[in-house]
């Protein structure tokens, strides 16, 4: 008889087990589309309050257009064709700019952090230039490499290299000196001890580095497009400023906005997969 109460203690056991984790998952579910209204309140309540001044005819649609107008504008883009064309071709010099950029950066980063001589000799110059802005090298990038594809991707790829580069020496130098010793102990090589111990433990600054990275990227890309294109969204925002068509000028920041929010949820995602060993304050639920 015991080896039977046993087992029906077992399985009564398992399914409590399995009715806490699909009450849990309906909880965070029921949670996520409570922030996801939450967040939704105050855009809809800027556009309806936009759309009726607009409507009302208080602010010239060459001014500020209303959302339908823009709408409208999108819509007429997207069947042409000429939306996906300029997309395709802003996304393409970013990701190579962005690719070119963070990974040199992740590896001087690497470089200054692991080496107090490096950091010596690089570290200096490189927050000097970080503290540049784009639109005064931006001239100076037309003179050498002219208004072609490299000049653009290298613009890009500076913008890319900052974040990466700050964020990545400072995780490493950040790593807990005790780490260390534990990896004395276990007698690793250099080898061992940059991919099973200081990488892991400075990852969360690298995929910080890695989500200002793709902002500075985008950044780069508008004044890259602005400066010179004839394709590209930036091409296109100054294109409708040229001809005065304020609405496709919103049409391309709404793009922008769009597709710059989108890299960054990818980045959090794959933030929350990596990263969920860490026991982090995620703020108050109120």
């Amino acid at each position: 008889m015991q080896p039977v109460h046993t087992e029906k203690k077992s399985i009564l056991s398992n399914s409590l087990s399995t009715v806490k984790i699909e009450t849990s998952i309906q909880i965070q579910s029921k949670n996520a589309r409570i922030t996801l209204i939450k967040g939704l309140v105050l855009p809809l309540v800027i556009l309806i309050v936009w759309e009726v001044v607009g409507t009302v005819g208080h602010i010239s649609p060459t001014v500020l257009p209303t959302p339908h107008l823009i709408a409208e504008e999108f819509y007429h883009l997207a069947q042409s064709g000429q939306l996906l064309l300029h997309l395709r071709v802003s996304i393409w010099r970013s990701l190579l700019g962005f690719l070119l950029g963070a990974s040199i950066g992740f590896a001087f980063g690497v470089w200054s952090g692991f080496s107090r001589l490096a950091e010596k000799q690089l570290d200096p110059s490189i927050q000097m230039l970080r503290t540049v802005p784009h639109l005064v090298i931006t001239p100076l990038f037309i003179l050498w490499f002219g208004f072609g594809e490299m000049s653009k991707v290298l613009l890009i790829a500076l913008g890319a290299f900052f974040p990466i580069y700050v964020n990545t020496f400072l995780g490493i130098r950040s790593v807990d000196s005790k780490l260390f010793e534990v990896a004395r102990v276990l007698s690793f090589n250099r080898r061992d001890l940059i991919t099973k111990l200081i990488i892991p433990a400075s990852l969360p600054n690298i995929l910080l580095g890695i989500r200002l990275s793709l902002g500075a990227a985008w950044l780069g890309l508008v004044v890259a497009e602005m400066m010179g294109s004839s394709a590209g969204v930036g091409f296109l925002i100054m294109d409708a400023r040229y001809f005065s068509i304020t609405s496709l000028v919103f049409v391309g920041i709404i793009i922008f906005a769009i597709v710059g929010k989108l890299t960054d949820s990818l980045v959090k995602l794959l933030e929350k997969r990596l990263l969920r060993w860490r026991d982090s304050y995620l703020g108050d639920n109120p």
